[in-house]
């Protein structure tokens, strides 16, 4: 009987609801009295119990003064039972396939080696099936520029911020060229590189004269969203420059020791 209450158990029955039922496939109909005498089932947990069997479906009233209670029977209950788990199993199949993809979609790779990354770069611009947007410094244009024009022919929207190649067009193409490169480029240690695709992937890269260049590429919601942010933050930033002057933007951040830290990555006394 042991085993039977271990199996009963492992489907949700509590030990009691198992000696309840039990009684009750022994001996029908039966009065809750009745049930809790023969099965040793406390009196003050009785009804309790019967409550949570006929919830279950497990057991059913009888009409009777006093009530009487009969069970279902057992082929009928394994029936039920094995239809409700496969149906579990069906929906949990299902429905934790979707979280592993949309976990998968969180994944963080990692990229090592000039060549690697931009291998990813044109992988990820290739794959692009509306829209791409471009944070590119001009030693890695011509890695990519091809690819890039070969998808704007095609119909695919390009936004772009190229440092350095102002003779250089891709898509809506804005020159970072209201302070020098150089800047940025001690500020990150290299030469911060984003592509970023359909509102969906992007490749945040950096590349340095002294060392390899790396890079990471995911589909993590935030990320996109921070990538995006900061090439349309450098686009509009370049606008108001241009609509300013130069000479009162730099003059702006150079001037205000603060400004100058964020502008540069150094503090000063």
């Amino acid at each position: 009987m042991d085993d039977i209450f271990k199996e009963l158990q492992k489907l949700g029955f509590s030990q009691y609801e198992c000696k309840a039922y039990v009684s009750l496939l022994k001996h029908s109909p039966m009065t809750g009295y009745e049930i809790s005498k023969r099965s040793s089932v406390p009196r003050s947990m009785i009804y309790e119990v019967l409550g949570k069997l006929l919830d279950k479906g497990a057991v059913y009233i009888v009409p009777s003064d006093p009530v009487n209670y009969a069970p279902l029977p057992a082929k009928d209950l394994i029936s039920r039972l094995r239809l409700n788990f496969e149906n579990s199993f069906d929906f949990l199949e299902k429905n934790l396939s979707i979280l592993e993809s949309e976990q998968e979609v969180d994944t963080i790779h990692r990229i090592s080696g000039d060549e690697n990354v931009l291998a990813e770069m044109n992988s990820l611009i290739i794959h692009a099936q509306d829209e791409i947007w471009l944070s590119v410094w001009a030693p890695q244009i011509p890695s990519i520029e091809d690819t890039v024009l070969r998808k704007e022919k095609d119909g695919l929207s390009v936004t772009s911020i190229l440092f350095g190649a102002p003779d250089t067009t891709l898509g809506y193409t804005t020159h970072h060229d209201y302070m020098s490169p150089k800047v940025a480029e001690e500020r990150t240690n290299g030469r911060l590189t984003i592509v970023a695709r359909d509102n969906e992937e992007v490749i945040i890269a950096n590349f340095s004269p002294a060392t390899q260049g790396w890079a990471i590429k995911t589909q993590d919601p935030a990320l996109v969203l921070v990538a995006l942010e900061y090439i349309g933050h450098d686009i509009i930033f370049a606008a108001l420059t241009n609509e300013i002057g130069e000479q009162r933007v730099e003059a702006l951040w150079r001037e205000n020791k603060e400004l100058l830290r964020v502008v540069t990555g150094k503090r000063f006394k």
